[in-house]
């Protein structure tokens, strides 16, 4: 079965083309949040966050396959193309699999920024080397709320985000393709303003802060009359509460609890009138699916006096079978449930 999905993967992509002529400018911004899962959203309530009923298109079983942040990002800068193994993500890709670059030539203005500095697990160059060749946003004068496990700063999102909007209404590139990268939710922040609990006492707090920010974002986006294709798209989940394969905190298994993560794709703009229900896809999907929502956004941009329908932008989404994989684990669904191999070890069932 495993041998099957990835020989088939390795046939699947999605290519983007350039708006139509005529069609009005607009940006996509892809969030990217470090430990956020369905599970983790559920076990601290915070599931019920209004942000998530501000969505047009909200994937219920998207599997984000990586439990740490470099393969994640790799896997999601990869997003154009079906799922590699884990052992290939560290090996050259086709050009057209590379998520930036292809928006680039679409005519999209690649911008980065990030909360952090970028230096824990090289995770700037791991950035580069999936062809995102600019230079990330500076952090001058933004606060800096948290500290990382090493003590370096993690920046506020909700100032980031209203830096980079403020920056946008003067930058003259009529579209951008805008990759934010955040760590406010990662294992071992300390809140500079209590720095006594541990960072599982803070969890549930840094969640409702960091989700209420996107919220915020999102709305003063809505005001300054921009038009932009917003994505929220976690790395990985925090394994908050633990399982019974691994305690709380640790990652080392890509349990579904860990990979099954909230995606939300929202279109702003004076024109954007979504006509009739968002849309919830329940399927399994993974990174191919984005990719194929976005595309199908940059041919037929969301943006009109006749509105838009989402189910337009769900129509024919690639479906990806669960497989999940780390280094010494894999995880895929068979069934209704799942079976597991670690290391070399001989397949069972996933309890």
């Amino acid at each position: 079965m495993l041998a099957d999905f990835f020989k088939t993967e390795q046939s699947r992509a999605v290519s983007f083309t350039k708006p139509p002529d005529g069609s009005p400018d607009f940006d996509v911004i892809f969030l990217h949040v470090c430990s956020l899962s369905w599970d983790d959203l559920e076990a601290t309530g915070e599931d019920k966050h209004p942000l998530f009923a501000t969505f047009d298109i909200l994937f219920r079983r998207f599997n984000s396959v990586a439990t740490y942040s470099g393969p994640a990002a790799i896997r999601f800068l990869r997003s154009p193309c079906g799922q590699p193994s884990h052992k290939a993500l560290y090996e050259p890709t086709q050009p057209q699999c590379l998520l930036m670059p292809d928006l680039q030539k679409a005519g999209l203005e690649p911008q980065l920024l990030m909360n952090h500095d970028g230096h824990f697990d090289n995770f700037l160059k791991v950035v580069r080397d999936q062809g995102v060749s600019v230079e990330p946003q500076s952090l001058k004068g933004v606060p800096a709320p948290m500290r990382a496990f090493d003590d370096s700063r993690i920046y506020d999102d909700g100032a980031i985000l209203a830096q980079w909007l403020q920056a946008r209404v003067k930058n003259p590139a009529p579209r951008a393709a805008v990759y934010y990268n955040t760590l406010s939710l990662h294992d071992g922040n300390v809140l500079q303003s209590d720095p006594k609990p541990k960072s599982s006492e803070t969890y549930k707090k840094r969640v409702n802060k960091l989700l209420t920010d996107i919220q915020g974002f999102m709305d003063k986006l809505a005001a300054s009359g921009r038009r932009a294709i917003v994505v929220l798209v976690p790395e990985h989940g925090a394994a908050w509460r633990g399982d019974a394969m691994q305690i709380a905190g640790l990652r080392e298994i890509p349990t579904p609890a860990i990979t099954l993560i909230p995606v939300g794709v929202r279109v702003i703009g004076p024109d954007a009138k979504r006509v009739g229900d968002a849309v919830t896809v329940p399927d399994p999907t993974s990174f191919l699916a984005l990719s194929h929502v976005v595309s199908k956004m940059l041919a037929k941009p969301p943006f009109g006096a006749g509105g838009f329908k989402p189910a337009d932008y769900t129509a024919g989404v690639p479906l990806t079978d669960f497989v999940s994989e780390g280094a010494n684990a894999t995880i895929l669904a068979r069934g209704k449930g799942y079976v597991i191999r670690q290391d070399q070890d001989p397949w069972k069932e996933f309890q």
